[in-house]
């Protein structure tokens, strides 16, 4: 049986007539009637989604589509939209919209401005390990490869109205906070346990939830997590990360049981990571990445598909590879999601890029409206709402599987919750 995984996504709240981000996610866990599966964030602008535990992609992509129309359902109903991806377009930076709780309000305190604006969101994935000790040694092994994932996932190019020119602004943001980026390597977890014991100790960071590095053990289950990557427009640009960083850790386990660990090989330096992972975020799917094994720029084509030959047999033995093959396809011939939106942006301005992210977000293709439609804030946007799964959209907010839709057998509770 294929090692199970999960995902937390989290999602920013717009208004629907503007496009812009507003700090209303409380307004839309109050429509969800409570769903422990769905709850805060930070910020009052974004919601947190947490999936159910999964050993096949598919299943795992049903849930993802279910909770997206659900989501989406409730926050309709009070004339806003839900979108997927690193930051959105339209937004405004005002202090003081942390979320009412004492941790967060705490964080709000601490790290002013880079709490303030840290409107972003990310798709995190966890893969079960059987312990913590082989979580801490994996980590080191996976952390080269993953520069590429953050490129596959890449969907923030705009920040506060403004094209940064990166396809991961987001990964820039959140390269302020004092525990992010790559991690390093440790022996094992007593020593990884100790480095975050004395990150607390040292008041630069209140709890362990607050280590935000690229992949991280969990502190509460036997799961390795993903932090790298960008929230994603579509659906199944998750699918194809959960897959790859599923067969990455299982790759790393396999070379670890090899006598003596010969299969994993570490110089102990890492300082290149943090510029793999700089150069990821500017660049996307359509620049160069840092190869994991040369080092050396190369086409980021190129390198996901080295990535994918690596990780063929892991992908195999959990029933992947076809699928994973697809997506991967499917996702260097489309572009990153940073590339489409700037390509919206470029022909019809910034509306019509945030109702491309809402359109992708619901799992719709957009017809692509005239110029000066898209240039009227809310003609573009409603449009998104009144097409595709509306219907569908609604019945399942209120619980109610509706006809059409494919039946799913429900999988067991969540496990995986974030920070």
């Amino acid at each position: 049986m294929a090692v199970r995984i999960g995902v937390e996504e989290e999602f920013h709240v717009l208004d629907i007539e503007s496009g812009q981000l507003v700090p209303r996610a409380g307004a839309v866990l109050g429509r969800l009637c409570l769903r422990p599966d769905f709850t805060t964030e930070l910020q009052r602008s974004a919601v947190e989604w947490n999936s159910r535990v999964h050993a096949s992609l598919d299943s795992l992509h049903a849930d993802l589509v279910k909770a997206r129309l659900r989501l989406d359902a409730a926050a309709s109903g009070l004339g806003l939209a839900v979108v997927a991806a690193g930051t959105v377009p339209l937004a405004r930076v005002t202090p003081g919209d942390a979320t009412p709780d004492p941790r967060y309000r705490h964080m709000a305190d601490a790290y002013r401005q880079v709490s303030d604006e840290h409107l972003v969101c990310s798709a995190q994935v966890h893969v079960d390990v059987t312990d913590r000790d082989t979580a801490v040694r994996i980590m080191c092994a996976v952390s080269p490869w993953l520069p590429p994932l953050l490129a596959l996932s890449a969907s923030s190019p705009f920040w506060l109205g403004t094209d940064t020119g990166y396809a991961s602004w987001r990964a820039m943001l959140w390269q302020r906070w004092p525990t992010s980026g790559p991690a390093g390597c440790f022996a094992g977890a007593d020593a990884y346990d100790a480095t975050v014991t004395g990150l607390v100790r040292s008041g630069v960071i209140s709890d362990p939830g607050m280590v935000y590095y690229d992949v991280r053990p969990s502190d509460h289950q036997r799961t390795l997590e993903l932090r790298i990557c960008d929230a994603c427009p579509r659906a199944e640009t998750v699918v194809l990360v959960a897959g790859l960083f599923r067969a990455l850790v299982e790759d790393a386990r396999a070379r670890l049981e090899e006598p003596a660990g010969r299969g994993v090989h570490c110089d102990g330096r890492h300082e290149w990571l943090r510029a793999a992972d700089w150069r990821a975020a500017r660049a996307g799917l359509e620049g160069e990445l840092v190869h994991p094994e040369t080092r050396l720029a190369e086409p980021a084509a190129a390198v996901l598909r080295d990535m994918l030959r690596r990780l063929r047999p892991s992908l195999e033995a959990a029933g992947d590879w076809d699928a994973v093959r697809v997506l991967m396809d499917e996702a260097l011939a489309r572009g990153s999601a940073a590339h489409r939106l700037r390509g919206v942006v470029e022909r019809e301005g910034l509306l019509a890029g945030v109702a491309t992210l809402v359109a992708e977000t619901r799992g719709e293709r957009r017809p692509r409206p005239s110029s000066t439609a898209a240039r009227r804030p809310g003609p573009a946007l409603m449009a998104v709402h009144r097409t595709g799964t509306a219907a569908e959209a609604s019945a399942l907010a209120g619980g109610v599987k509706p006809s059409t839709a494919r039946a799913v057998p429900a999988p067991p509770a969540p496990l995986w919750h974030g920070p």
